[in-house]
């Protein structure tokens, strides 16, 4: 798995946390189409995702930023399987009950699949923060096997939160109704706002599985507007220096 170094900002320690390395599987494989027809993959390619967590203290608090991909039962079944988030964070020195907060970004598989272990909270004294547009939307299975068990944890905000001094929580929707990213410092931990590097130089370059492509462009730009430091999701490199 790839490692990369902690950053401190404003005495905030943001430390990138590699769950998963891996292909995009079927039916999910080619969801940039305009660039698989030849602007960025070559016929055949595969697209690399590397997918991120964030582990972030602060204030003697200590706030996970997405529950990433979970264990072989994960909902997320295009995804590499199992997740590495447990095995990272015993890395950092962080055990599952020295979680303060976990900020779920939005409810795709990939990012709270390891919220809900064996049908109860992964995270036992921790606060779940999850935007009220995004619970509303949930339905299904993310709704019977993750929502429901953290009814008690979670913590369903409207707009922005600041959840741990100097950790504010911004309503960013587009790719979903409800989705939300992490700022500290000059960091913007960016959650799904983008998925490929070719989106900071084209914002407007549209990913299929967003919920409202237009509004998801808008709010792709203005935050790339005033982002210093990018933590994408999906990114190789977990922390992207925009200017």
């Amino acid at each position: 798995m790839p490692h990369h170094e902690p950053r401190i900002v404003s005495g905030v320690e943001i430390v990138p946390l590699c769950d998963a390395v891996g292909p995009m599987k079927d039916p999910v494989r080619k969801p940039l189409p305009e660039m698989f027809a030849g602007a960025t993959f070559e016929p055949g390619e595969e697209w690399v995702l590397h997918f991120h967590c964030y582990l972030v203290r602060a204030a003697g608090r200590t706030v996970l930023v997405d529950a990433g991909i979970g264990g072989a039962d994960s909902l997320a079944t295009w995804a590499p399987l199992p997740g590495r988030l447990g095995a990272e964070l015993a890395a950092a020195g962080t055990a599952p009950e020295d979680v303060d907060v976990v900020v779920l970004t939005h409810l795709h598989s990939d990012h709270m699949g390891g919220a809900v272990v064996d049908g109860v909270p992964a995270f036992p004294n921790a606060r779940y923060i999850v935007q009220r547009a995004e619970a509303e939307w949930a339905a299904g299975p993310v709704r019977e096997l993750i929502l429901d068990p953290l009814r008690d944890a979670l913590d369903v905000i409207d707009g922005d939160a600041e959840p741990v001094p100097g950790v504010r929580v911004l309503h960013a929707p587009g790719h979903t109704p409800g989705h939300q990213i992490v700022e500290a410092g000059d960091v913007v931990m960016s959650g799904d706002v983008l998925h490929h590097p070719v989106q900071l130089a084209d914002p407007t370059i549209r990913y299929v599985y967003d919920e409202d492509p237009d509004l998801a462009v808008r709010t792709r730009t203005d935050i790339l507007a005033r982002a210093v430091v990018l933590a994408p999701s999906h990114f190789p490199d977990a922390f992207v220096h925009m200017r």
